[in-house]
């Protein structure tokens, strides 16, 4: 029985352990994404251009990055109440990001403000795509356990 209870009790520190990484994995997200946004951005504004190399070499470890805590947030993170809200969340910001640029008319306002809110977008795609792929198939894994 003791170890009945120990078991549990390690159980459950295990499980607090996972929603404390998960927080931070969010957190640290949400941080990263605007800051890099911000600096990335400024980068290709600064080059005139996405596709210059130190910009696209930064650019590329900031969305592996955001993979990475949208890879963790996905597995520990969102519960079963929280799995459609999340969803839909996740679909709007990825067909927002994929599709036509809506940031292009702040160019004419000042170019800087179209790559920062670019930058931002993308790193928010880059996170919310990982989370949803994973917390959309543990749905349909728990689905099709239950028939």
């Amino acid at each position: 029985m003791t170890n009945l209870y120990f078991s549990l009790k390690r159980r459950a520190q295990q499980i607090m352990t996972l929603e404390e990484i998960a927080k931070y994995a969010f957190m640290a997200f949400a941080v990263v994404a605007i800051v890099a946004g911000l600096a990335v951005g400024y980068m290709a504004y600064d080059a005139g251009s996405w596709a210059d190399s130190s910009v696209a070499d930064i650019n590329g470890y900031v969305m592996l990055i955001m993979l990475i805590l949208g890879i963790i947030v996905g597995l520990v993170s969102v519960t079963a109440k929280e799995v459609t809200p999340f969803l839909i969340a996740a679909i709007a910001l990825i067909v927002t990001g994929t599709g036509i640029s809506v940031w292009s008319p702040l160019s004419k306002v000042h170019e800087l403000l179209y790559y920062w809110a670019t930058a931002i977008l993308t790193y928010f795609v880059a996170f919310a795509a990982p989370a949803a792929v994973i917390i959309a198939a543990k749905s349909i894994w728990a689905i099709a356990k239950e028939k």
